[in-house]
């Protein structure tokens, strides 16, 4: 027995002193912010990195140029592995790494082609725009040269030393926040499989119109394909292919005039609400040179600021979410089917090879076939090749995959910008992803754009985007694109105020086809009664605009769920004493409440109910909160209350009865998550930000390190959001997107303007300011950025200072 406790001792003390050293090693990881470093990139003059108290980092040089090689020496410092990572997603280079595991998505990505239009759109830039671009690769490969310790946790866990930076990896990056603000080619995919399984009728009800819009008449889809949708297999490709862009990703903004503020001068507010990651998308920077200086959020990658001041104008982003994506089937020549039908008889595909190494592994060598539409995407895998059927293929038509793509000339420039004509000279540069921008400047104009390219399509176009085309067909070949001039746009208008929120923006006069597909006007309806409550506004009055908790939806849905009489069950006074919490709930998603927790377990309940008969099979893949179509459904509107029957059964059930059952439902669910004490549920609980760290969120233990999670309140449809997503068995009601930063900015003094993201500004476990951020912006805290050099000084962490060789 001796023997073996000595034995245990000192098999812990060796297990001690591997951590010790793994954790000294970590330690040397971290970034030196104080010092002189010679590096060997011809630079102008010294570049100064200062990181104020809460290590943003102020950048001062001689040239604009010089500020970008700072900013990529700051960004490599401080998000080395998410520059990584990010780079190997746009590059489909995950697999070296990951091995077989990422071979879909590396696929899937070179198939796309993200690189090969990351180095062609370099080409089409400005040359002003391609030294910038090439200075900031300098600034990071510069820290690749000159660090002298161990690079950050996760390259030595997976063994890999970074290559150096190039301006494609900055460019496929830019494409890959593009895709993920894209993505209506999911829901033309579900309307192709829905019409194997649904009526007509039944298609539209599903996708119901925007509100206050006419029905959206959807082309029969039977007679269109024949043959052709019924032999597609819709829910196995969408188990294959990447998942479409969920509910809740979008953002708000807005705008107000001096008339109503209490400084006579705008405010605006941005918050655009993105997937959690840690660390956050976002890195707060500064930057300064005697050409100007900018100061916000910025894409570690990527050089300048992307939301931000300029100390002139101020502005902000949300996603208009246009439909700039369309899928093609395409039919194969019988004759040779090695080439496909086009209205002008057969022609051959485009052919390219791409070989993807695979650790441990050998290399997989893939074939890409592209037709006029763009890449076949059905050749992803081998089963997905089977699920389109025999004869036929699809394609994929995107904007950003242009090769003339110059969006980052447009966004390399904000910092020069300096009225409303240089702002819209400035954007007829930009294509994708189309954003709506509103603008203030110091002289108290506002304003709101919606730039990049929009496909038109043509009057006889009958399906317009919302499903899959036969690319033979020239009637929905695109017809150009909207031009600039007549994209969306509004300058000083008579109310004095902008708001964009992802609902739809244009009138129904106005002549182009965007989309049909907007956004539920829930939050753009908050902010507008929020803003009209107060006649002046101040930042602290947006402040709290932005911390708003209240859901619209809640408050339109629940009185139809609550109208509904009890189950009868040996548990009544639980269920009554759940109504009865419901009944006097005010709709506020505060973390520190059961009623949202309640609310949310029901309705996710009732959307099974009444939703998985119909659906079948296809039901997972498009579980989300739909409260139109269910709106529609329970309050009976043209009858859709049939929907509550029960298909299995073929019997006519009430939607009461399913609503009864759906409440007894989520109780038993919610019991056996949180306990069986109502009064100690807290939605924060459930609701906590799912940040997800990549790689190492994917394994149980080194999740609890890397992964940050704070409760938050919120949910999908209220202005401070927080999206949660129903088909997720394990962890339904937690916040997957959110703001993933803040921002107030002061007009009347722009030094004066507040912002916050979610996270913290460094990307290493083990430093300070790896989480500092997440609790204050979980609780619609922020910090101050300012560009006067006192401010920054003051408790600053430290001063860098490079200098040529």
């Amino acid at each position: 027995m001796r023997w073996f406790v000595r034995i245990v001792v000192i098999l812990l003390l060796l297990a001690g002193i591997v951590a010790g050293a793994i954790y000294g090693t970590a330690r040397l990881s971290l970034p030196d912010y104080n010092g002189n470093v010679k590096v060997a990139s011809p630079l102008v003059g010294p570049v100064e990195i200062l990181r104020d108290r809460h290590a943003v980092a102020h950048i001062r040089a001689a040239t604009r140029s010089d500020a970008a090689f700072g900013l990529g020496y700051a960004h490599a410092q401080d998000r080395l592995w998410q520059m990584e990572f990010q780079r190997r997603v746009a590059a489909g280079r995950l697999a070296e790494v990951f091995g077989s595991q990422a071979l879909n998505t590396d696929t899937f990505i070179r198939t796309l082609g993200i690189r090969r239009k990351a180095v062609a759109a370099f080409a089409a830039l400005q040359p002003e725009t391609q030294n910038y671009l090439q200075a900031y690769a300098n600034g990071v490969n510069a820290f690749l040269q000159n660090r002298s310790g161990p690079l950050p946790p996760e390259f030595l866990v997976f063994d890999i030393t970074p290559e150096p930076w190039t301006p494609a990896d900055t460019l496929g990056w830019l494409k890959m926040m593009s895709w993920d603000l894209g993505g209506n080619w999911g829901n033309e995919l579900a309307r192709l499989g829905l019409a194997q399984r649904l009526s007509k009728q039944q298609i539209e009800e599903f996708f119901p119109p925007y509100p206050g819009d006419a029905p959206v008449a959807l082309a029969d889809m039977t007679d269109l394909y024949c043959d052709v949708a019924t032999g597609i297999d819709v829910e196995g490709l969408l188990r294959l292919l990447p998942p479409p862009r969920a509910d809740g990703i979008g953002s708000n903004n807005w705008v107000v005039n001096g008339k109503r503020t209490v400084t006579g001068q705008p405010l605006l507010a941005n918050d655009p609400h993105l997937g959690l990651t840690t660390p956050a998308i976002w890195y707060f920077a500064h930057m300064a040179s005697p050409a100007g200086a900018v100061i916000g959020a910025t894409l570690p990658g990527v050089p300048g600021v992307i939301l931000g001041h300029n100390g002139r104008i101020s502005w902000g982003f949300t996603n208009t979410g246009p439909d700039t994506q369309d899928l093609y089937i395409e039919r194969l020549d019988p004759a040779d089917p090695t080439r496909y039908l086009t209205p002008d008889g057969s022609a051959p595909f485009t052919l390219r090879q791409e070989t993807i190494a695979v650790r441990g592994s050998d290399p997989v060598t893939i074939t890409v076939r592209e037709t006029r539409h763009g890449p076949v995407i059905s050749d992803v895998h081998e089963a997905s090749r089977r699920l389109v059927g025999t004869g036929y293929v699809l394609a994929f038509s995107w904007t950003a995959l242009r090769d003339d793509d110059t969006t980052a000339d447009a966004l390399a420039n904000l910092d020069t910008i300096s009225d409303w004509t240089g702002f819209l000279n400035n954007f007829r540069r930009y294509v994708s992803p189309q954003q709506n921008v509103v603008y203030a400047d110091r002289e108290g104009n506002i304003g709101f754009l919606a730039p990049g390219l929009v496909p038109i399509r043509k009057p006889e176009n009958d399906l317009k985007g919302l499903a899959p085309a036969p690319g033979w067909d020239a009637r929905y070949d695109w017809a150009g694109f909207i031009p600039f001039d007549q994209l969306p746009r509004s300058y000083n208008p008579p109310g004095g105020m902008l708001v964009t929120a992802n609902h739809k923006i244009v009138p129904d006069s106005y002549p182009h086809f965007i989309t049909s597909e907007w956004a539920e006007p829930y939050r753009a309806r908050r902010i507008e009664q929020l803003l009209r409550e107060r006649p002046i506004h101040s930042v602290e009055s947006f402040k709290q605009i932005q911390g708003d908790t209240v859901s619209l939806m809640a408050a339109e849905i629940l009185p139809l769920m609550l109208g509904a009489q009890l189950k009868t069950s040996p548990r009544n006074a639980e269920l009554a004493a759940a109504h009865a919490m419901l009944m006097g709930w005010d709709g506020a998603m505060a973390a520190s409440r059961a009623e949202p927790l309640i609310f949310q377990a029901w309705y996710r309940e009732l959307t099974r109910l009444v939703l998985a008969d119909e659906l079948g099979e296809a039901f997972g893949q498009l579980w989300r909160h739909r409260p139109l179509l269910m709106k529609n459904i329970l309050s009976n509107a043209d009858g859709q209350s049939r929907w509550c029957d029960n298909i299995a059964t073929g019997t006519r059930t009430s939607c009461a009865t399913l609503i009864a059952e759906a409440l007894d439902m989520a109780l038993d669910d919610l019991k056996n998550r949180y306990g069986s004490d109502l009064a100690r549920w807290r939605w924060g609980d459930a609701h906590f930000s799912h940040a997800p760290h990549r790689p190492f969120s994917n394994n149980r233990y080194l999740r609890q390190l890397f992964e940050i999670r704070v409760p938050t309140p919120g949910d999908t449809f209220t202005v401070n959001v927080g999206q949660n997503s129903l088909a997720d068995e394990r962890e339904p009601f937690s916040n997957r997107h959110a703001a993933s930063l803040r921002a107030i900015y002061d007009l009347a003094d722009l030094n004066r303007s507040q912002f916050m993201h979610s996270t913290g500004q460094s990307g290493h476990v083990l430093s300070p300011n790896y989480a500092d951020f997440a609790a204050p912006w979980a609780a619609v805290q922020y910090i101050p950025m300012s560009m006067r050099p006192g401010d920054i000084e003051a408790g600053a962490r430290g001063r860098l200072v490079l200098r040529n060789e």
